[in-house]
């Protein structure tokens, strides 16, 4: 078994060869894509080292990595920062343990802090393993009326509000209005906002895998998603409204909205997100019908004597969110793409 690496200028024969792999492995989500190690440097300036392991000829695991060293959460290899799934994904026992140990090695030779797996389940019992995170995941069906049955019946409410008011959703290609509805958002929360270039490097990056969703009142947006797509899912991974119009009823309407036209494109499962327990994020998707799965992010420790605290709750990051939400619009989104290349 021999590991390799898919490097910036790789073949278009090899880059073909990988996505062919992440297509067919049940293991491998959209995060596992190749274009990601493109976007992490061009966007971010993160070394990516995406590996791949060979046998007998053919690709049989892939392992997307990049380097992030964050004043907040230290010198890291991460799989895959900015996503939420990463780690091995390997059509065999001994690809994944060939993987594996290419990334301690490459931890060790970097000097980094720590190697992190951002694994859907749980692989390796000897790692530290945090389970702050979720996600929520269900089936979506091609009739509107019954994904709207699906919602319990609060959020089921809020939705017919959203149509009789008018709400209107559709996809669209204006990537600064998306973002900068995003932005809004960001700032409300006291978040620090990614760049406007990384809207437009995703598009770029993954082409119509990667969609726009608004939501307009009386011809104005007021809200909006950037989603993607991989096989038969779709997920809604960055979100934003403008605060104008009721949140209450244009969120719930968004998402319903997005699953009927998600499936009319083929997508038949609707991916949630990640979200912390106890969060607010966390209790939306459960309101809306979604159950918590625990996500296993698994830490090898390599100069770090602990993993880093990965829980947006923990009372230490409350005074940089107040602070982050008192600062003028315009600072905020000057260095808000420098802070959150930080957190990944």
């Amino acid at each position: 078994m021999n590991v390799h690496v898919l490097p910036l200028d790789a073949d278009p024969g090899l880059v073909t060869r990988w996505e062919q792999f992440v297509e067919r492995c049940p293991e491998a989500t959209f995060f596992h894509r190749a274009a990601w190690r493109e976007v992490l440097a061009m966007t971010f300036g993160h070394q990516p080292h995406f590996l791949y392991a060979e046998d007998a000829g053919a690709i049989a695991g892939v392992l997307p990595l990049a380097r992030q060293k964050s004043v907040i959460f230290g010198d890291a290899l991460l799989s895959t920062p900015f996503c939420v799934y990463g780690g091995v994904a390997a059509a065999t026992a001994a690809a994944r343990t060939a993987l594996e140990a290419a990334a301690v090695e490459l931890g060790e030779s970097l000097g980094v802090d720590h190697v992190e797996f951002r694994n859907r389940r749980p692989q390796r019992d000897d790692w530290v393993r945090l389970t702050v995170n979720c996600t929520f995941r269900r089936a979506i069906e091609a009739d509107p009326g019954k994904n709207l049955l699906a919602i319990p019946r609060k959020q089921r409410a809020e939705v017919r509000k959203g149509i009789d008011r008018g709400l209107v959703a559709a996809a669209g290609d204006d990537a600064d209005l998306c973002w900068d509805l995003y932005a809004t958002s960001v700032h409300r929360h006291g978040t620090p906002v990614y760049a406007r270039r990384y809207f437009h490097d995703l598009r770029r990056a993954f082409g119509g895998d990667c969609e726009l969703w608004f939501v307009r009142r009386n011809g104005e947006a007021v809200a909006s998603l950037l989603n993607f797509y991989f096989r038969d899912e779709v997920l809604p991974y960055y979100a934003g409204s403008s605060g104008r119009g009721r949140d209450g009823e244009t969120h719930p309407f968004m998402y319903w909205s997005l699953m009927n036209h998600a499936a009319a494109r083929g997508a038949r499962i609707f991916d949630f997100g990640r979200s912390p327990q106890g969060s607010g994020g966390y209790a939306f998707k459960r309101n809306f019908g979604f159950e918590p799965e625990p996500l296993a992010y698994e830490y090898r420790l390599i100069r770090a004597k602990h993993a880093p605290d990965p829980d947006p709750k923990s009372p230490k990051y409350a005074l940089l969110v107040n602070t982050w939400r008192r600062l003028p619009r315009f600072v905020a989104n000057t260095i808000g793409p420098w802070a959150a290349r930080q957190i990944g």
